[in-house]
């Protein structure tokens, strides 16, 4: 688990800001949760592991992957 936060600043086009804080409500997130679940999987997606990744409830990786 994390110890500590670090801020990430991204410059996004409005429009899509809008519609993605509006999408985030809807499902009850947060644009930070689903931005750090973006993360997590983009990481896992390209085979990258870091200090604080949790291993419980992680998946299987299949062997077509």
């Amino acid at each position: 688990m994390e110890t500590k936060s670090a801020r990430l600043t991204i410059l996004i086009d409005p429009v899509k800001k809008e519609a993605f804080e509006k999408l985030c409500a809807a499902q009850d997130l947060t644009p930070s949760q689903v931005v750090r679940q973006l993360i997590r999987e983009y990481l896992e997606q390209h085979g990258v592991t870091y200090k604080t990744k949790s291993v419980i409830g992680a998946r299987p990786r299949r062997k077509s992957e």
